[in-house]
């Protein structure tokens, strides 16, 4: 088996699930045991409210929290730009019971994850439920995240590429 985390899994235009439909996770757990990550371009319409007034600082533009998937979104993921400690280059997982100290670099703050049982990613990408593309730290602190699947798609070769224009309703086309 292959691990792929650190990279981004983009959600096929086919995939309906009203949890992914149009998202980008990245992968930050990969095993035998199942997968882990984070949709990052999902952002909420709210701050950190009282729960983690000392990262409020550091949040990254668009400064909320975003949603990182259906999975425990009572607990919250950090990643810090610009600090390593993850399976993607420049971008690293953060403590968030902990307070920032020295930190410095903007922080994205993601309620909840998403999360794959032992062979159930496998079977989705069979299936041709995800893409599965290189991750930039750029994708992960994107201050449009509206934009990061069609962004992503369109750094993709060949035919890929234009699933990045793929009507959301192709009934309408």
């Amino acid at each position: 088996m292959n691990s792929l985390a650190g990279a981004l899994l983009v959600a096929s235009p086919h995939l309906l699930d009203p949890n992914f439909f149009r998202t980008v996770v990245l992968i930050l757990e990969h095993t035998e045991a199942g997968a882990v990550g984070v949709i990052i371009n999902q952002p909420s319409t709210s701050g950190l409210g009282d729960e983690l007034p000392d990262w409020a600082p550091l949040l990254a533009e668009p400064g909320v929290v975003f949603l990182g998937g259906p999975v425990q979104p009572d607990s919250a993921v950090g990643l810090a730009d610009g600090v390593d400690g993850s399976s993607l280059p420049g971008v690293g997982i953060v403590d968030l019971s902990a307070p920032p100290g020295e930190l410095a670099n903007p922080v994205r703050i993601y309620a909840g994850y998403a999360g794959w049982g032992p062979g159930q990613l496998e079977f989705e990408l069979a299936e041709g439920g995800w893409i599965v593309a290189a991750a930039e730290a750029e994708d992960v602190f994107a201050v449009e995240p509206d934009a990061v699947w069609s962004t992503v798609l369109k750094r993709q070769p060949g035919p890929t590429a234009l699933l990045a224009s793929f009507p959301i309703d192709p009934s309408l086309n």
